[in-house]
């Protein structure tokens, strides 16, 4: 028994050298002003370790206690920031040869609550008709409060064919309703196009990855040998994705030298500009971006770019406000620290995480009849299937119709790069 409480204590002290030693790693490099006050706080860490492992009910894992106390600490900066643990870590480094399978919805924390930024075109999420807002209360009825987004993450993958079930809340709905999801392996296509009436080129981006501007460029070259005079970009609910991906997208339609995107940190090393390097002539037929509140992150670097350079229309409702730099650092014990160090700003400086994009023309995207009847039932409603690609008649589709009206009256006046005035 002695010899437990004398290997306790040597922990305990092994646990404060270490802290005081990073601690003091941290001062050395920001030069705080008190360091006192925070060795102080260190110090009651220390005791309120040392009362945990003596006091407690039960008996208590040091490993545990202490990664439950860095994911407190980040828990108070921001939803991206996250401790992961040396196998979470290994397995965001290390690209596996074996499948899993997922849902096909971007995550995050918006207010403390588990939320869904986009479900992703195709995917089990979005066929079962989860939306861009919904908020996940429970994964297999365990409540998501608290939950981080790695542990979220975890959950909700898992092999192929497997199930899991998710409790959803949703705007209209009285109480949470489950859905329970086949998990897959998510592999898409990011672009699909289209030639609509009135010699109109229409363009679904779905996500932003390595391929996008390869299948962009496929894309528009087609649509230019029909002949297209104007173009719309469709970025609603798409989560975004790659950054160099959103900066060459919107190089495709902006002459060299143009600011795109721009980040802001406390440190000289993570501001970074993002510029057009067009060597070729870029296209300058008027152009209609859609956005919805399930446009993210890159989408709403393109959105925002080609706004602020008056390049582009921006049509649809407000988009997500995800705007964010996460940078990982490896730490000692193989474990790893994802820490938000910077935030993505438009050319106009407007920042985009937490507040989105603006449309110049707001159309909110309205509900069909039989939409507002079955409201709340699991199944994708008929207007989000309209997203995806449009049919024949594009009238029902409110906000892709409003694109259209616009960009012909643009056509008619021989108008180029356009701003809705």
């Amino acid at each position: 028994m002695l010899q437990r409480a004398r290997d306790k204590r040597v922990l305990l002290l092994i646990i404060a050298a270490a802290l005081l030693s990073m601690f003091t790693g941290a001062v050395m490099a920001k030069r705080l002003p008190f360091p006192g006050e925070a060795y102080e706080n260190l110090r009651i860490f220390t005791e309120v370790l040392s009362h945990v492992e003596s006091n407690y009910v039960e008996e208590t894992d040091p490993e545990k206690l202490i990664h439950g106390a860095i994911r407190g600490m980040l828990r108070t900066l921001d939803p991206h920031s996250s401790f992961m643990p040396p196998d979470v870590y290994r397995e965001m480094q290390v690209e596996t040869e074996g499948r899993f399978g997922g849902l096909g919805i971007e995550i995050t924390l918006r207010d403390d609550i588990l939320t869904v930024v986009s479900p992703i075109e195709g995917t089990p999420a979005f066929r079962a008709g989860i939306q861009a807002a919904d908020q996940i209360v429970k994964i297999e009825g365990e409540s998501t409060k608290d939950i981080t987004l790695i542990d979220a993450v975890k959950k909700l993958r898992g092999p192929e064919g497997s199930t899991v079930t998710i409790s959803v809340f949703r705007k209209g709905f009285s109480e949470p309703k489950d859905f329970t999801l086949a998990r897959a392996v998510i592999q898409i296509k990011s672009v699909r196009w289209k030639k609509l009436p009135d010699d109109i080129g229409y363009v679904k981006l779905r996500s932003f990855q390595k391929s996008t501007t390869d299948e962009l460029e496929e894309a528009l070259h087609d649509l230019e040998e029909q002949h297209i005079r104007a173009l719309v970009l469709d970025l609603r609910n798409n989560p975004g994705g790659l950054l160099e991906q959103a900066i060459a997208v919107s190089d495709e339609f902006l002459e060299s030298g143009k600011l795109i995107v721009y980040t802001k940190g406390r440190l000289a090393g993570q501001n970074m500009k993002g510029y057009s390097k067009n060597d070729r002539a870029h296209l300058d037929y008027p152009m209609v971006i859609l956005v919805n509140e399930g446009s993210a992150s890159a989408s709403e670097i393109v959105a925002g770019a080609l706004q602020d350079l008056e390049r582009a229309t921006i049509v649809g409702s407000q988009s997500f406000g995800k705007g964010s730099v996460q940078t990982i650092i490896p730490l000692s014990d193989g474990s790893g620290l994802r820490l938000t160090t910077a935030k993505y700003y438009t050319p106009k400086g407007q920042e985009i995480n937490g507040k989105g994009i603006t449309p110049d023309i707001v159309v909110e995207e309205a509900k069909l009849p039989q939409e507002k009847e079955e409201e709340g039932k699991q199944g994708a409603p008929r207007s989000r299937r309209q997203i995806s690609m449009p049919g024949d008649d594009p009238s029902e589709d409110m906000q892709l119709q409003k694109a259209i009206d616009f960009l012909k009256v643009q056509v008619q006046k021989g108008g180029k790069a356009v701003k809705a005035g």
